[in-house]
């Protein structure tokens, strides 16, 4: 049992507006990822709306905060940050999706890192998803100069072209066996690829 002061923050987040969310795998700054947004409301847990260490369940027209012992916790809040994904620090390697948060009342905009509570893992290295591409991951050529994630194990509807052996600082730093430069993001933003 919470006590007083949790019920009082139960009320409080019941009178809260909807908060909108959209479950986001695309990874930005990168020409890889799909995006497939889906709104999101308050389910009354926790002090702050999706903190880190909180979990979500999974619905066909909106994700919910719930308690990570519920049977509809489906994924958990790996990291938390506010602003736009786009201007603030990158997901964790091993994130899974995104989750963007409108702002709403006293809830700042932001969004949340999350990591599915059970395999599979697109965000694990040759997972074929999440929202970054990371070392381990493969890609196949898409068009004119992009590439996009698929599954190393080849279960995904593209056979895998090339995997990112490493990431680097500069194109110098990557080994001489690369045949393909994948722009990754963060501190070493490009993916040394070479041809499967």
């Amino acid at each position: 049992m919470r006590g007083k002061g949790a019920v009082g923050a139960v009320c409080l987040v019941c009178l809260l507006p909807a908060v909108l969310l959209a479950g986001c795998r695309e990874r930005p700054g990168t020409p890889v990822g799909d995006a497939r947004p889906t709104p999101a409301t308050t389910g009354g847990y926790g002090a702050e709306f999706l903190a880190v260490g909180e979990c979500s369940s999974f619905g066909t027209t909106s994700f919910t905060e719930v308690p990570c012992t519920s049977e509809r916790a489906a994924a958990r809040v790996v990291a938390r940050y506010d602003g736009a994904a786009t201007d603030g620090p990158l997901c964790p390697p091993a994130t899974d999706f995104v989750l963007h948060i409108s702002a709403q009342a006293t809830i700042p905009p932001g969004y949340a890192c999350m990591r599915d509570l059970e395999p599979p893992h697109p965000g694990d290295p040759g997972g074929g998803g999440g929202p970054r591409t990371i070392p381990g991951d493969c890609v196949y050529t898409s068009g004119a100069g992009e590439v996009r994630e698929t599954p190393c194990d080849g279960s995904g509807g593209h056979r895998p072209q090339y995997r990112i052996t490493r990431a680097a600082p500069t194109r110098d730093d990557c080994p001489a066996s690369t045949t393909l430069y994948v722009q990754l993001g963060g501190g070493d933003p490009v993916g040394c690829a070479r041809r499967l």
